[in-house]
């Protein structure tokens, strides 16, 4: 994936990691719709912004969230005990329900926009270097997880290629198209198991060639952890610090101890 230039991408990726993860434990003790509500907005906001994203691979990578967004404020409106708000035959509707699902749902929306940000905005060789750098992240782990993210980086094409091989060798229709199929699916599928698994037997026998594992090693294009870098992680604890204690003294905050109810 080619990451283009923007004020995030140039972030060091162990400190935006770290960040997702960071807020990502807090939202679990956050179950409100008012709270997620809030941070979702901005999360969204700052992630346009600063990532220069495309509104449609936005759109697109919203998909999934939403779809497990909507699961489980269903589960919990129609499975969650407390005060009816509507009834479908058997199936009822509960306020509770309905307030744990939407901040169940909406907390889903702020990692998934948060996660968006973060692959848009990273490369993963520089992911990796700076894990390796600044998290003291093995060497073996880092090299093997760069080998396999440039074997998933080739998986598009290498399937591309054996679906146009397959067509050529494959008879026409009635209308003049290669006949596809299931079959021809699952063939494709095979040879690109095979096709991977060779390329994985050569990579790890480069990589066992080049000595892998062995210290010290130097790192071609270091990756910097710089004053902006904590300026940065500064700033987002503190707006996430900031809508939760705003929230708390509204009194919206609510925690684990509505599922008790």
């Amino acid at each position: 994936m080619t990451v283009t230039d923007s004020a995030l991408a140039r972030r060091n990726p162990t400190v935006k990691f770290a960040l997702l993860f960071a807020v990502s434990v807090a939202l679990l003790f956050v179950f409100d719709p008012f709270t997620s509500a809030a941070l979702y907005v901005i999360a969204l906001v700052a992630v346009i912004a600063s990532s220069g994203i495309r509104p449609r691979a936005l759109l697109l990578g919203h998909l999934p969230f939403v779809g497990v967004a909507v699961g489980l404020v269903l589960v919990n409106a129609l499975s969650r005990p407390g005060v009816e708000v509507v009834r479908f035959g058997v199936l009822r509707v509960t306020e509770e329900g309905l307030e744990v699902g939407a901040a169940l749902g909406l907390r889903t929306l702020v990692i998934g926009v948060l996660s968006l940000g973060f692959i848009v905005s990273t490369d993963g060789v520089r992911l990796m270097t700076s894990l390796h750098e600044h998290a003291r992240l093995g060497l073996r782990v880092t090299y093997a997880v760069l080998a396999g993210y440039r074997t998933l980086e080739e998986l598009p094409r290498e399937w591309q290629l054996i679906r146009h091989a397959h067509a050529v060798r494959a008879g026409v229709d009635r209308r003049g198209r290669p006949r596809g199929g299931l079959g021809a699916f699952g063939r494709a599928a095979f040879a690109l198991l095979v096709v991977s698994l060779r390329r994985a037997e050569r990579l790890a026998i480069a990589l066992e060639s080049r000595g892998l594992g062995l210290s010290p090693r130097t790192t071609w294009r270091p990756v910097a952890l710089t004053a902006t870098d904590g300026v940065f992680a500064a700033g987002v604890i503190a707006v996430v610090g900031g809508v939760i204690t705003a929230s708390a003294a509204f009194g919206a905050l609510r925690g684990a101890e509505v599922l008790a109810g």
